[in-house]
């Protein structure tokens, strides 16, 4: 394509919520908003709903111990219904 509209879109969200995130009251808040959007803007990369996805994760992350491998829940490896 001969312009980047498509991905000015898709970065809107984040330059308009950079405003907002700029004032984050502790470091820990702010990496943790970072990683949620991180997250959610891969989903949609996806082509996955973030809410069954987040419905997944929450199932699934208390079954496993911070040691386990969490590469299977990557957006890209997750295969979700949206009646799950």
């Amino acid at each position: 394509s001969i312009d980047n509209n498509v991905t000015e879109r898709d970065i809107r969200p984040f330059a308009t919520g950079r405003k907002n995130w700029m004032f984050s009251t502790s470091v820990g808040g702010a990496k943790a908003s970072a990683n949620l959007y991180s997250l959610v803007m891969t989903c949609r990369a996806n082509d996955i709903n973030p809410y069954y996805y987040f419905r997944h994760l929450f199932a699934e992350l208390p079954k496993r111990s911070p040691s386990d491998d969490m590469s299977d829940l990557m957006p890209w490896c997750v295969e979700l219904s949206d009646v799950e």
